[in-house]
């Protein structure tokens, strides 16, 4: 159970406040109850105090990593169950499920997604190995999920395997994911020998309590949950029970990030996988695992994590820049836009789509649409000519057509004024008749 207000205020001393800059305790207190505040930033907190005081201010769903480097992933920390609270913590990776048989399969599909999108490099992020009753096997698979470069998930529940594969991933910080009622005392010693985040599993969700229960008793805190590949109803229904336990009633012993394989719920249907995965991406998988991974997949399951994982308060927003597209050249015709990434994505497409060789403008405009920067002030004569002149567009580009949004043809003549020796061309006033325009005026 967290700790309210008053709690905190017992334990925080009552001297030398003005050092700290909190000129109540009881003030400070308080707002370290409601999350605003830190703890730590009390310089007179002894260490007893801060202990109890870190783990009972702690997020109700516990903040964990695994993986190793460049690979290391961050899982839980959350606080809220809906998006507009609160921005998400820590995003679901996506991973592919690999086997002795189909590794090397897989694994150069998954090889193919490396993409970035508005400034976030789209990979597939962990690779998930089963164990098939083959240790030799097993132990050649990972040793290629290893070579792989990315975080690991190791789904076995034979201890001996389970060590031999440890072994091959010192200093990784993989999942051991195999402890159940039966086992979950040899596992967790296992996995905390071999610095392994413990998996833990069950036939329902009374009995993963019990296990991960029997687990912290133990002292081992370092775990996930899999939800279990009975039905799509039952992960389901886990997989939000669990959560809603955490954050709502505040119940630490759910606390804990999820595993959700949809490869077993899928029955090795790829669409259905993608189905699947959008949905457990919304509710609410910490680790999302596909059977394979292609751009089919990829592109709306990346699309749609990075619209769920990013501040509802702060529209996503592309860098400011040239974008060449339909490799365009210098001298290609130049079509200008805003910078709201939802725009950019519609009016980069349908220069695409006309097969035109353009270049694309995109100046700083506050991540707005077109006419909300333009009433914001962020989109003006002005502000067009002085990223023209600060990105240095007339030294990288020798065409002077600049196509503007229709919507704000008013601009034309102020631009004129402004960029002397261009032609300002006013566009058309939606993005689907782009591509007619600039194939009858450029083609």
């Amino acid at each position: 159970m967290a700790l309210k207000g008053l709690d905190i205020f017992k334990l925080t001393p009552r001297t030398n406040c003005k050092e700290c800059g909190n000129p109540t305790c009881m003030a400070f207190a308080m707002k370290v109850a409601q999350g605003t505040a830190q703890i730590e930033s009390c310089p007179h907190m002894s260490a007893d105090a801060l202990a109890t005081l870190g783990e009972a201010t702690a997020p109700p769903m516990k903040s964990l990593k695994f993986g190793a480097g460049d690979a290391e992933l961050s899982l839980g920390g959350e606080t809220v169950l809906f998006r507009h609270d609160k921005t998400f913590v820590s995003k679901n990776p996506y991973g592919v499920s690999i086997c002795p048989d189909c590794a090397d399969t897989v694994l150069a599909e998954a090889a193919k997604i490396d993409y970035e999108r508005i400034g976030e490099r789209m990979i597939v992020d962990v690779i998930n190995v089963e164990y098939t009753g083959d240790k030799d096997a097993f132990l050649g698979a990972v040793g290629k999920a290893a070579d792989f470069g990315r975080a690991i998930i190791l789904e076995v529940s034979d201890a001996d395997a389970a060590k031999a594969a440890l072994e091959l991933l010192k200093d990784k910080k993989p999942i051991l994911n195999g402890a159940n009622p039966a086992n979950f005392k040899e596992f967790s010693e296992i996995a905390t020998a071999g610095g392994a985040l413990l998996g833990v599993t069950g036939a329902s969700l009374d009995e993963i309590t019990d296990t991960v229960k029997a687990l912290e008793e133990i002292g081992n805190k370092d775990l996930v949950i899999d939800v279990g590949a009975a039905s799509v109803k039952d992960a389901f229904a886990n997989t939000v029970q669990i959560r809603r336990a955490a954050l709502k009633d505040n119940d630490r012993s759910l606390g804990y990030p999820t595993i959700v394989n949809v490869k077993k719920l899928a029955g090795g249907c790829a669409r259905r996988e993608t189905a699947l995965a959008s949905l457990f991406t919304l509710k609410y998988g910490s680790i999302v695992i596909l059977g394979g991974m292609s751009y089919a997949q990829a592109l709306p399951l990346y699309g749609l994590r990075q619209n769920i994982y990013t501040d509802p308060q702060k529209p996503m927003t592309v860098e400011q820049g040239v974008y060449p597209i339909n490799s365009a050249v210098s001298d290609s015709p130049n079509v200008l836009t805003v910078d709201f990434a939802l725009t950019y994505f519609i009016i980069s497409g349908e220069i695409e789509r006309s097969g035109v060789p353009a270049n694309l403008l995109i100046p700083d405009a506050g991540g707005y649409s077109v006419l909300t920067a333009w009433a914001a002030g962020k989109l003006s004569a002005s502000s067009i000519a002085r990223f023209i002149k600060e990105q240095d567009i007339e030294g990288k580009i020798t065409n002077r057509d600049l196509t503007i949004p229709g919507k704000v043809a008013v601009l034309k003549g102020e631009l004129e004024e402004s960029l002397p020796g261009w032609n300002i061309v006013v566009g058309p006033n939606e993005a689907v008749s782009l591509v007619k325009f600039l194939k009858e005026r450029y083609s």
